[in-house]
């Protein structure tokens, strides 16, 4: 099986193996090991420290870096093969493999049980590293962050004499494992080991039905999709735009509001596209779901002066919508570069000018480049920043800055259009979303090495206070208890102490 499984540069399958979803990243590790079982994980990692290699593992492939594919990378483990996700009723859990993509996870739990987990809008993503990066989607206000529901994680560590363990750590008080655990609520993937299941449980469960586990999924959601027309729209009315989707987010956004069940994403394309979307879920239970989506519509579109044009209307079986409806899901094209902001408060004046003027810049026409604004807070924010790795509990916006395009030859001119729009927008906080009144830093699943490189970051904000905040210190402790030769390790990896490296 060793053998077969282990994938070297003369094989034929290298070529599709050596990258992800992100067609710029393309790495040249020495093999790349397929593996299906904890216990091939932990041979493949032992191999590789025996041989002195740099490893790296890749579960779905969506990293919109190159963690998996930079030059020091020699060993790939790809977790495609451990893709099982069932109930475990000794530890009265859904058990999730890493390399199961969210499509998957989200169809066996909803066939048979007819529960779900707050997860992503992409099928494709992987379980691996959308969970440890926090996880969040369409039912997050309502339900919080997939990494909520964590309840214990398997993973392959190395010990300072190099020699591979299997670990399970829980969030039960007494296991001496616990911050093991806690890490993986929120830090990203490649940190401290390699992980082989993830279990969830709702916290508050004290139920033996696997049903009671975890939220129970939808009947039916209420979507729409719409669309406004740059050729309509002035500096005044966009701005208007904007302005109205985040303010009722600032104030829609309470863990008791009663429309966390409303779940929308604003796609501000440059006005190369011609036009920009807005695409909106909300539960088709709750009282007067027409109405209410009626209601959010007309709030955003408030004194704008201009109308919008409706692509989708639907009540739709949720199941349909998980799989099949594309509403939430960006253009498929094979090269990107993104960047994040979380935003505590509805977007300031001088955000929304710079806004504008990135998406009307006469010098730059790429129609796939966006700055989407999507729903958060609700029961997201019932959590304390502590209690999970996840350090932002009181946002009520996310911002998802991306660009995407084809021809290889024009990396440097969408990267330089994404760092200038971001510089722009944040410049009153030194060109990144520090944590101040409005906005508090970064998410790591959309991870940016930019924020890292301090040709490209003098805002005198270190990155790891963009991602982690106050919560780093405690995932460096556990980096040296768990991870002390630096095995695993990337741009935006947690690092030693500066005692421990000097």
């Amino acid at each position: 099986m060793a053998g077969e499984a282990t994938i070297r540069k003369d094989d034929a399958r290298y070529p599709g193996l050596i990258s992800g979803a992100n067609t710029r990243w393309v790495g040249a590790p020495e093999y790349v090991r397929l593996v299906s079982s904890a216990a091939e994980v932990a041979e493949a990692v032992q191999d590789a420290v025996d041989q002195g290699l740099k490893v790296t593992v890749r579960s779905g492939g969506h990293c919109d870096e190159n963690f998996t594919t930079s030059t020091d990378v020699q060993v790939v483990i790809n977790l495609a093969g451990l893709n099982a996700v069932y109930y475990d009723e000794e530890r009265r859990a859904f058990a999730v493999e890493p390399g199961a993509m969210l499509g998957h996870v989200y169809e066996t739990l909803y066939r048979g049980w007819g529960v779900t987990i707050p997860g992503g809008t992409c099928p494709t993503v992987g379980a691996g590293g959308h969970i440890v990066g926090g996880g969040y989607g369409a039912l997050s206000r309502l339900h919080g962050l997939t990494v909520d529901y964590l309840y214990a994680v398997e993973i392959v560590v190395v010990d300072e004499n190099g020699r591979c363990r299997t670990v399970v750590a829980t969030s039960e008080p007494d296991d001496p494992h616990r911050e093991l655990w806690w890490a993986h609520t929120g830090a990203g993937g490649g940190n401290f080991g390699v992980i082989t299941t993830y279990w969830l449980r709702s916290p508050d469960s004290a139920s033996a039905e696997p049903a009671d586990q975890l939220p129970a999924a939808p009947a039916e959601v209420l979507v729409s999709d719409i669309a406004w027309s740059w050729s309509d729209l002035t500096e005044e009315s966009f701005t208007r735009l904007v302005r109205n989707f985040s303010a009722w987010h600032e104030a829609n956004s309470a863990p008791d509001s009663p429309w966390t069940g409303l779940y929308s994403q604003l796609k501000t394309q440059h006005k190369a596209a011609g036009m920009f979307r807005m695409s909106t879920q909300i539960d088709a239970s709750v009282p007067d779901a027409q109405g209410r989506l009626d209601r959010f519509l007309a709030a955003v579109n408030e004194g704008t002066g201009v109308d919008y044009s409706v692509n989708d209307r639907s009540v739709l079986p949720w199941f349909y919508v998980v799989r099949e409806w594309f509403g939430f899901v960006e253009p498929s094209l094979p090269r990107w570069k993104a960047k994040s902001a979380y935003m505590r408060k509805a977007m300031p004046a001088d955000q929304l000018a710079a806004l504008y003027r990135q998406l009307t810049r006469d010098d730059y026409d790429n129609p796939f480049s966006m700055v989407a604004l999507v729903s958060y807070g609700g029961r997201i924010n019932t959590v304390d920043p502590e209690a999970t790795a996840v350090a932002q509990r009181d946002s009520v916006l996310k911002l998802l800055y991306v660009t995407l395009w084809t021809d290889k030859t024009e990396d440097d001119r969408h990267d330089r259009w994404i760092r200038e729009c971001y510089a722009d927008v944040y410049a009153a906080s030194g060109g990144v979303p520090s944590s101040n009144a409005v906005t508090d830093g970064c998410f790591i699943n959309y991870a940016d090495a930019d924020v890292a490189d301090p040709a490209l970051n003098d805002s005198g904000v270190p990155w790891h206070e963009l991602y982690f905040k106050n919560n780093y210190s405690r995932l460096q402790a556990v980096k040296e208890r768990w991870d002390p030769r630096g095995e695993f390790s990337h741009a935006l990896s947690i690092r030693p102490t500066p005692e421990r490296l000097g």
